[in-house]
């Protein structure tokens, strides 16, 4: 095995993009997320990316409530790392998604580094059944949609939960993205190591060529020299070839049924464990070893588990 550097498994566990109709396998309930988050954890993933839902009908939520009926339980069972989502959903505003984060004080939150047009939409075409009134207009209203993360709300973001010790997960669906981040590195709000999380394959963002990942790494090589870890978000089926596309180029990785509800071309994940043990045995072939949440923490200088509010 490379001893000579270690790859964070980031595991988003459940989120807003994806509908609970569109899979019986998306956590929704608080006892299902903490299942999840600790059954990806044990399956290598250093850290979980976790957003809630409202149990009735799988609705986001950013209600702090929502995220205590879990937080607490995976950090009795597990010391995997806990990032809390500052995205929510694209449909609400920057107070209304902060508020978790706020709350619970975590090691890790995520933010989006730049206002996008973000095309869910197309997802209609591939089914035709919802269980909720919700979730076809959610995907509907994405025709029309620009998810708002100007320089003002970014800024809020991280003054806010910078000021209580959260490091970032700085979302990039594009290059432009890579430059905000720059932006905000430059005046001093943003401190190394910064955490990128290169996105692709969204509608709306960056594509899912090789070439594409190619051109975010050069530039954010040149942004950010040795001051940065990188990790690659492959969107839908783009999960698993861009992870390993990018693992050997030295990234790290993102898998989790946020980002896709897939496991093979037409088949479903079963779990988020799932993703994690099949992205594990695309490191292990390329002789990489996972790092460990403790080692994840001193490469992203996080403050630990003690420091936070769950």
């Amino acid at each position: 095995m490379n001893h000579s550097r270690k790859v964070i498994i980031t595991c988003a566990v459940t989120g807003s993009i994806h509908t609970p109709t569109m899979s019986p396998y998306l956590p929704v309930t608080a006892e299902q997320i903490a299942q999840a988050a600790v059954d990806a954890a044990e399956a290598g993933a250093s850290i979980v990316h976790l957003h809630a839902r409202n149990p009735a009908d799988g609705r986001p939520t950013q209600d702090p409530e929502a995220f205590g009926a879990f937080l607490g339980e995976i950090r009795r069972r597990s010391n995997v790392v806990v990032n809390i989502t500052t995205g929510g959903s694209p449909h609400m505003s920057v107070q209304e998604r902060l508020r978790p984060a706020l709350h619970f004080a975590p090691e890790l939150a995520s933010l989006n580094m730049g206002s996008m047009n973000f095309g869910l939409y197309p997802m209609l075409d591939r089914y035709a059944q919802f269980d909720h009134a919700w979730e076809r207009e959610h995907l509907e209203k994405s025709r029309d949609l620009v998810f708002r993360n100007t320089f003002a709300d970014i800024e809020t973001v991280l003054t806010s939960c910078s000021a209580q010790g959260t490091r970032f997960e700085f979302e990039c669906y594009d290059t432009s993205h890579l430059y905000n981040l720059a932006h905000f590195v430059d005046r001093g709000l943003v401190k190394p190591p910064f955490f990128v999380q290169s996105v692709f394959g969204l509608l709306g963002g960056i594509g899912s060529h090789p070439e594409d990942l190619a051109h975010m790494k050069r530039t954010a090589d040149r942004l950010f020299g040795a001051d940065y870890v990188w990790s690659i978000l492959g969107a839908g089926r783009n999960q698993m070839r861009l992870a390993a596309i990018g693992a050997a180029q030295a990234s790290c990785v993102r898998v989790g049924l946020e980002d896709s509800l897939w496991i093979a071309p037409g088949e479903l994940a079963k779990s988020n464990a799932s993703q994690v043990e099949q992205v594990c045995k695309i490191l292990a072939g390329l002789a990489l070893d996972v790092a460990t949440p403790d080692e994840a923490r001193a490469m992203l200088g996080l403050k630990g588990s003690d420091n936070v509010r769950f």
